[in-house]
């Protein structure tokens, strides 16, 4: 069997053995199909039936390294058969390059944290997983286009607005972003797609070309924000971030001081927030 015969196999075992009640789905309606239906499986990972259709026909054999890992979360893969879903796909791992595999215990525990935003980043600061409170407050990545979901390309791009800042905390971001991935084109130096994000960023931004060009090396670490919400206002919170030893995952969290305004209104966000977007992947 080719790669893309065996991974399309593959994911129709995987599809078939997951029910609806282990994914969370409803189960009121009368069923042909053993385990989730490809349109269950699409709506889970964020992309269409017809890919489902493609990749399971072995017409669609090199998914990207971000639809991997929504397939991962969608089919609830263990982190053997997660790596090995990488590798059917042509994502070497390892030997230079940045790991998108997100361990099970990491799903979890974005699953599990409902009541505050987290998401999960890859090394280049692409966004990989998040919980519906993320998506609350900073905007549904999913309606975005996996070129689009890299913070870095996000900001020196001007493609979002949500943070409000002081011009000397937007240099400081700034400087300690490029010195960030600066780090990372050291860690993982024969990553293709590392170096195809700073090549764009290098076209698109001459703030960036400025900073990548000092040549500085650091960790971007925990920082306050504000951000401006369109349906509670302007949030004053705690960006933390944890860095995994295995992967080199970044793993953001947003909090607020208990008893404060933006604690509140991020209680508020957790209802109407996450109403809103139900609403809107309904329509």
């Amino acid at each position: 069997m080719n790669t893309s015969g065996e991974l399309g196999a593959i994911l129709r075992v995987w599809r078939e053995r997951l029910t609806p009640q282990m994914a969370g789905l409803p189960t009121n309606t009368a069923r042909r199909t053993r385990g989730l239906r490809r349109e269950e499986l699409a709506v889970l990972a964020g992309v269409s039936v017809d890919y489902i259709v493609r990749l399971e026909q072995g017409r669609a054999s090199a998914p990207s390294a971000q639809v991997c890992a929504a397939l991962a979360r969608a089919l609830q893969l263990g982190d053997t058969e997660q790596e090995h879903l990488f590798h059917l796909a042509g994502h070497v791992i390892g030997t230079g390059r940045i790991s998108r595999l997100v361990p099970g215990s990491i799903r979890r525990l974005v699953d599990r944290t409902s009541d505050r935003p987290v998401a999960v980043f890859d090394a280049m600061w692409t966004l990989l997983l998040w919980n519906p409170m993320w998506a609350a407050l900073m905007g549904d990545p999913s309606q975005l286009r996996e070129a689009e979901r890299n913070v870095l390309w996000l900001h020196f791009a001007g493609l979002t607005g949500c943070h409000v800042r002081r011009s000397t905390d937007t240099e400081a971001f700034d400087a300690s972003m490029v010195a960030d991935l600066r780090r990372s084109t050291g860690r993982y130096p024969d990553d293709p797609q590392l170096h195809q994000l700073v090549a764009r960023l290098n076209e698109e931004s001459e703030q960036f070309r400025a900073l990548w060009q000092r040549h500085e090396i650091a960790t971007h670490g925990p920082t306050i924000k504000s951000i401006a919400h369109p349906d509670v206002g302007r949030l004053d919170l705690d960006c933390d971030i944890l860095t995994t030893q295995r992967g080199d995952l970044r793993i953001v969290m947003y909090t607020a001081e208990p008893g404060s305004e933006s604690d509140s209104k991020l209680a508020l966000l957790a209802t109407i927030g996450i109403q809103h977007l139900m609403t809107g992947r309904s329509n």
